[in-house]
């Protein structure tokens, strides 16, 4: 078996487990955090490809993957704190953080709650510094803008999404969630049939998708005041050299998302647009991301 593919476990004080992939390389410690719908396992094609000059660590969050959900998230942060417990119980240090979509906002947040930890900063295909907004829908079907939900309440009773893919993992739907990948992540190219199947198998191991998408919801570290959550101005607060990433047909994070982060930083961050690259540039630009990767981390 790769290595890659053997998860760990490690007891966190809280009560919670995080389970974690691990690849070892030099000196250089980059920590992976997944997204929605994900784990570790999806990083398997940056951790078997980024140069041995790192090593690697990728944590399944708290109700994902191998990880435990005894207690419910009700904010981006209790993930970010999971993930001080879970640095703490590794001993690591000064370390980097990479974070894809959720993630980053897991990555952001832990920046600013832990400002010394963190050497660099990654976001790809980050949700927004003022949340990933979810709405109510119109009568006829289209999506009501002017009602933005607020409540983990509204969240939970969403026909449209929430109970859609909730349906979905209940009833161990792989087809149907493929469906869903094919139309809104992997427009442009699809894994290897065998990698895919894998993937689909994971996300059947999800078990905490409203309060992720409420915590997603209300995230706002942002000054601008949104209505699920007023601005608390921590992007002012992160220290770190951060790299932005995002591709130019993302359907899940879209520009708007993107230019906002850009905006928040105030024009210190490193941008690169990934042409003809989606939502997942694990899988549409492989190259291009480990090439990218390695050179921020790798400079200066």
């Amino acid at each position: 078996m790769n290595s890659i593919d053997c998860l760990k476990e490690v007891q966190l004080s809280n009560g919670e487990t995080l389970a974690y992939r691990e690849r070892p390389g030099g000196e250089q410690v980059v920590l992976l955090v997944h997204g929605n719908m994900t784990s570790s396992k999806h990083w398997d094609l940056l951790m078997e490809n980024l140069h041995e000059e790192f090593h690697i660590i990728a944590p399944d969050l708290r109700g994902f993957g191998g990880s435990s959900y005894n207690k419910r998230i009700t904010h981006i942060s209790d993930f970010a704190e999971d993930l001080k417990r879970f640095v703490d119980a590794l001993s690591l240090k000064d370390f980097h953080l990479v974070g894809w979509s959720t993630g980053g906002m897991v990555c952001m947040q832990y920046c600013v709650l832990y400002p010394e930890d963190c050497h660099k900063l990654i976001l790809m295909a980050s949700g927004s510094t003022r949340g990933y907004p979810f709405y109510g829908m119109t009568p006829d079907g289209q999506i009501d803008m002017a009602n933005r939900f607020t409540t983990l309440q509204e969240i939970e009773q969403d026909p449209y999404k929430t109970k859609a893919v909730q349906y979905l993992y209940d009833t161990k739907n792989k087809d149907g969630l493929r469906a869903i990948w094919n139309a809104a992540i992997y427009t442009h190219r699809q894994p290897q049939p065998e990698r895919y199947e894998a993937y689909l198998e994971d996300m059947l191991t999800q078990r905490n998708l409203a309060d992720v998408y409420s915590s997603l919801n209300t995230f706002n570290i942002s000054t601008i005041d949104h209505e699920a959550g007023k601005g608390t101005g921590e992007v002012n607060h992160i220290i770190q050299p951060v790299l932005v990433m995002y591709g130019d047909r993302d359907f899940v994070v879209v520009e708007q998302m993107t230019n906002e982060i850009i905006e928040d930083f105030g024009g210190k961050a490193k941008v690169v647009k990934m042409e003809n690259c989606g939502h997942s540039p694990l899988i549409d630009n492989l190259e291009q991301l480990t090439s990218e990767i390695e050179k921020f981390l790798l400079e200066g």
